[in-house]
Formats: structure tokens, sequence, C-alpha cells
């Protein structure tokens, strides 16, 4: 009979325990600040759910370090995000930021110096983000940066009589003819393919003067 006592004493014992534990993780989840499950460890160590508090409190940590660098936006933040959490739950979402930062400084620098081999050597680094749909655009504009001069007129009717002419018979290679009106102080209406790259417009010459006609390749106004 008194081991049974005893072993009714130590299980109403455990029942305590256990009831305690749980009001103390209800109290703690209910709040589910860091403060309230730090308070849950100092009281249950190792007790049921000890390894749950801690990974709240660090789930907990990571998003307002998270918070923090998305609110201050500068690749610096997402940086010092990283050598906080390097196994973060935005790890690769803060890489992510971190690249569109130096895509756009890299892009700026593109521009300003402003040739194709800077572009290529951007979009190789860069395959993809606008920036990179930008650069394709202008490395396309920069290329097609040469046209074929057929002939001038200081008559914008005969320049415009010619261009059909010249269109007739020279279209297939040119692509199209067109006349670039008279821009003061020039004052000539200048007869001109559309706008090629130069090895392009320089092989279209190279075609025209088999046929006698005078051509030289330009760059597009």
């Amino acid at each position: 009979m008194l081991r049974l006592g005893v072993t009714a004493v130590f299980l109403g014992l455990f029942l305590i325990a256990c009831s305690s534990i749980e009001a103390d993780w209800q109290q703690a989840t209910t709040a589910n600040t860091t403060g309230a499950y730090q308070d849950f460890l100092k009281q249950h160590p190792n007790g049921q759910h000890a390894d749950e508090a801690r990974s709240r409190i660090h789930a907990i940590e990571d998003d307002q370090a998270w918070m923090a660098a998305v609110n201050a936006n500068t690749q610096q933040s997402f940086e010092q995000y990283l050598h906080n959490e390097p196994n973060g739950t935005h790890a690769q979402e803060a890489r992510d930021r971190i690249t569109g930062f130096e895509r756009a400084i890299a892009w700026k620098s593109a521009q300003s110096e402003g040739t194709p081999a800077a572009i290529q050597a951007f979009l190789q680094k860069y395959p993809t983000g606008p920036e990179s749909d930008e650069a394709r655009g202008a490395l396309q504009k920069l290329q097609n940066d040469f046209q074929v001069q057929l002939a001038s007129y200081r008559s914008r009717t005969e320049a415009d009589r010619m261009s059909e002419r010249l269109k007739r018979k020279f279209g297939n290679v040119l692509h199209d003819v067109v006349v670039v009106p008279a821009n003061p102080p020039d004052k000539l209406n200048h007869i001109r393919s559309s706008p090629m790259s130069e090895d392009e417009a320089k092989a279209a010459c190279a075609t025209l003067k088999k046929s006698h006609q005078r051509c030289e390749v330009v760059k597009s106004s």
C-alpha cells in the first residue's frame, strides 16, 4: 500500500509539472516574443518545448533582422543581414537584393563608358534583370548606328524622287532607303539606307559599288 501511495504522489507531481509546463508554453506562444520564450526557457531549460522555444526565438530574431535590412534598403543593410544570419530564412532574397544593387552600379558604369564592348561585358556578367533588358536595347542601337549614304541634293523634291528610284533598285540590299532632311547649317538632303551595323553597311556598300552606284558608310545622324 505504501508503494502504491508513493507512486500516486509521484504521478500527481508529474501531472502537475506537465500542466505547469503546458500553461507556461501556452502563455509564451500567446505573447510570441523573444522575451516570452526566454522566460519559458529560464523556467524549463530542458523541458518539453525547450527546443521549439529556441527555434522560435531564432525565427523572430531572423525576421527582425530582415525587416531592419528591408527598411534601410541599401546594399550594406542586406550584407549586414547575411553577416548576422548567413543561414537565415531570407538569405537567398538578401543575396538577390545585393546582386540587384551591384547590377545597377555596373550598368551606370557601362552607360557612362557608352561603348559596345562595355555593354557586352555588362551583359556577360548580368544576363538577366531590368538593367540587362535596357542594355540589350542600348547595344542594338549602338550596333545599328551606321548607314549607307547614296546621294545628296539641295532640292527635297529631287531627293525624294531619287530615293524612290534607289529603293526600287537596291531596297533588297539596303532594307530601306530614306531621305534625311536638311538640318542647318547642313543645307543638303541626304539619301541613305536604314540604320544597320557597320559590317552590314560596308557589305551593302560593296555590293552597290559592283553595280556602279556611288556610296559611303557614315554614322547615323
